[in-house]
């Protein structure tokens, strides 16, 4: 991979061989104390950080975790590596140096890391690899003072064949790691220097497994492995080195049932049948066994999952199609972060967590949002079943980076993608968010399409509020908060997806990574109505579902992330904010077509007039007076105005048959309607808009009877009294008008006769 041109590399000079290091014990590693603790940071130790073998989908039986206390030290640029040198620090990798695991919890551009290990025995007469799951940026790697290799990009991995400078006994391992963070150009995700607001601590260094493997003197390197559901078949090809002449032998299986065989040369495709394939998807997460073996001994196992990813028109509009059949997506955005480890899950259980809760909390898709996680995570997608969208981390906030950076931001965007295409729950790829560092979005688009053309591609999540839609790829993907909003309709050729909407926060005390600070797009004032307030906007982007032809939604977001205390979870996970029983069934609702939310039927065409039912306000009605709306007494004796004026006929929603809009019955064409939060009656200027905002979803009356009106565009606000004003309202909202005392009662109505018949 290109490096940016100014960047320097940490070395300068080429030292060569025969170093004799110092193997004295390293200083104690102490970790330090994170600003909150999650259920697995004291399950962490030398012993077992991060234990498991890491790369799922290219297994071998003998390895060596290198995973433990390393030595560690800030560096300089241009300076030396230390061999035989002991450092004056210990850190636990693979946690990032800002990680309070890490026992350094602090940044540092650049940086020596320094082990020893010895070669098994058993391993004689075999090669040895050296490998690495991420760093981040810019690493170079010395192996008994040899320089053995480097690599360029914070999320990729990358090995070294380290043979010919092994030793007998004790060998030194030294890597020097550049970080510039957000003062480079380079792909950093949300990470910062200075973290705050909706930006976060940075995650420098070493933060994933290194380990050593043997292998035969041919080894396979990578498997693409692609279903090809029409074709009934299964198509692989075995990348691998040092292999003149060697071929591979891949079989499929399940269990212990061979479904088929194949040989043939590596680096070329070896399609297998899979006859009466049963197909992987959320509800059914079924994967089939791989193995691989090359002549000259090397042999690994894998998994795959036969799955078809693409769109079609589905009763006139473009949708997503899994297996041939459209599915709604609807999920969390995932950060991927941790207040122990920050980029780096404390164990693989922390790993799978925030995974198994999208699944019991009824969600079938997940957003890695500008982050790309260790491989468990995804061989955990895949075996749960999440269908999983793929950000590319983005480049700082500033669009039009320079040809250096741009060359570097497709090399390590290539290299995800390539690192990837064996994962069964990658469906759809997302180059750009919101235009951060975005450049020639319909060129990144098709150059992301002709890598991998079975998988849809996401021109640029959030091109409405803030970046530049390109015009091509698969979707069209709005960002709207609260939302759901009215999100862009699909076109004959772009999916319309909501790449981001929600963000509901709430502060639980004792579980906040900075006491009182925390903030969301809106907040709410308890659990109760946090759950309520997510299934009304669930019931919103049911509406859209027919209405716009939406037809995949992701909330923000599945934990709380530093102070941003929008999730389900607080960031330490250790507190679920919702009910998860109704989060769940409101989500399956959505899936299954069942209603979210139970309607209250209102009749059509008839009129009728709004009661107040608040205890001591009972004899109230709505009322229109100078074009807008309050509460006020009527009775039989009242003027014929004020009975006309509490007076309304119920049609059907003007902006969506299944809802309901109120019209005047001394003012015909003018209908009840919310106009910066406060409710009036206005004339129907045939805009969008306004038939949106006149337009009331009829649902069951919050205190157990008659009903209560939501908005269409607004689910979750409600036609509410405060003070005798008519207000569009949440429970609990910032403003006076959504005090949550007496909110249920406020928001519900009797359907009444009407005053004027």
């Amino acid at each position: 991979m290109p490096r940016l041109r100014h960047f320097l590399p940490l070395v300068v000079v080429a030292l060569s061989a025969s170093v004799t290091p110092a193997f004295a014990q390293p200083p104690a590693w102490q970790p330090k104390t994170p600003p909150l603790s999650t259920p697995w940071t004291a399950q962490v130790g030398p012993a077992n950080a991060l234990p498991e073998y890491p790369r799922p989908q290219l297994v071998r039986p003998d390895w060596q975790n290198l995973n433990g206390v390393w030595q560690f030290a800030p560096a300089a640029a241009g300076a030396a590596p230390p061999f035989g040198q002991n450092l004056a620090q210990s850190i636990l990798v693979p946690f990032p140096i800002e990680s309070a695991l890490s026992g350094i919890a602090a940044h540092s551009d650049r940086m020596w890391y320094r082990r020893t290990f010895t070669v098994p025995a058993g391993w004689a007469g075999r090669r040895v690899q050296l490998n690495f799951g991420a760093v981040n940026w810019q690493a170079d790697v010395w192996v008994n003072g040899v320089r053995v290799g480097g690599h360029t990009g914070g999320y990729g991995k990358f090995s070294f064949d380290i043979t010919p400078r092994l030793s007998t006994g004790a060998n030194e391992l030294i890597v020097g790691v550049f970080a510039p963070i957000d003062s480079g150009g380079q792909p950093v995700g949300k990470q910062r220097r200075n973290p705050g607001g909706i930006f976060y601590t940075a995650a420098s260094g070493i933060w994933q497994t290194v380990w050593l493997e043997p292998t035969a003197s041919a080894w396979v390197t990578r498997l693409d492995v692609t279903p090809d559901l029409p074709g009934n078949r299964v198509r692989v090809i075995v990348r691998a080195a040092g292999t003149t002449g060697a071929t591979a032998t891949v079989t499929v299986r399940t269990g212990g049932t061979v479904i088929s065989r194949g040989t043939g040369a590596v680096n070329a495709e070896i399609a297998l049948p899979v006859p009466n394939a049963r197909r992987w998807s959320p509800d059914d997460p079924f994967l089939y066994d791989l193995d691989v073996a090359l002549t000259g001994g090397d042999a690994v196992t894998s998994y795959f999952g036969m799955r078809s990813v693409g769109k079609a028109m589905v009763n006139g509009v473009l949708r997503p199609v899994l297996n041939g059949q459209f599915v709604f997506h609807v999920g969390t955005l995932d950060q991927g972060y941790w207040p122990d480890g920050i980029y780096t899950a404390p164990t693989d259980a922390a790993l799978r967590f925030d995974l198994q809760a999208h699944k019991d909390l009824g969600f079938n898709t997940v957003r890695k949002h500008i982050k790309v996680e260790p491989d468990r995570w995804f061989h955990w997608a895949d075996r749960l079943g999440l269908l999983v969208w793929q950000d590319m981390p983005s480049m700082t906030t500033g669009r039009n980076p320079d040809a250096a950076a741009r060359a570097n931001f497709e090399a390590e965007l290539r290299e995800m993608i390539d690192q990837h295409r064996s994962v069964t729950s990658i469906v759809q790829w997302v180059p750009f968010n919101e235009g951060w560092g975005e450049y020639d979005p319909a060129r990144i688009a098709d150059l992301v399409k002709a890598m991998d053309p079975t998988r849809l591609v996401d021109n640029n999540s959030g091109s409405n509020c803030c970046g530049f839609d390109g015009g091509n790829g698969d979707t069209v993907d709005d960002h709207i908060y609260v939302g759901p909003g009215n999100p862009q309709r699909p076109s004959a050729t772009r999916v319309a997806q909501l790449g981001e909407f929600g963000g509901l926060g709430l502060r639980v005390p004792g579980h906040e990574w900075s006491p009182g600070n925390g903030f969301g797009v809106e907040m709410v004032p308890n659990g109760t109505v946090l759950t309520d307030r997510y299934v009304s906007l669930i019931a919103g982007v049911q509406r859209l579902v027919s209405r716009t032809g939406l037809s995949a939604a992701i909330y923000t977001q599945i934990t709380d992330v530093e102070n941003e205390v929008n999730g389900f979870y607080t960031y330490d996970r250790a507190v679920l904010k919702t009910n998860a029983a109704a989060v769940r069934a409101a989500n399956r609702a959505l899936l299954t077509g069942a209603r979210v939310l139970p309607a209250a039927p209102l009749p059509v065409n008839t009129r009728i007039s709004l009661r107040v039912t608040t205890p001591g306000f009972t004899d109230r009605y709505v009322r229109h007076q100078n074009a807008l709306a309050f509460t006020e007494h009527v009775d039989a004796g009242s003027a014929a105005l004020l009975k006309a004026d509490a007076t309304w006929r119920i049609t059907t929603g003007l902006a969506d048959p299944t809802c309901y809009s109120f019209e005047s019955v001394n003012f015909p064409g003018e209908y009840l309607r919310h106009a910066n939060s406060r409710v009036r009656k206005d004339g129907n200027d045939g805009s969008d808009l306004y038939r949106r905002d006149a337009t009331w979803c009829s649902r069951p009356g919050l205190t157990g009877s008659n009903v209560a009106l939501d908005s269409l565009d607004f689910p979750g606000k409600f036609l509410r009294h405060f003070n005798a004003e008519l207000w569009l309202a949440a429970n609990g909202g910032p403003n006076t008008y959504e005090s949550a005392v007496g909110f249920p009662a406020d928001v519900t109505w009797q359907i009444s006769p009407p005053w004027v018949p």
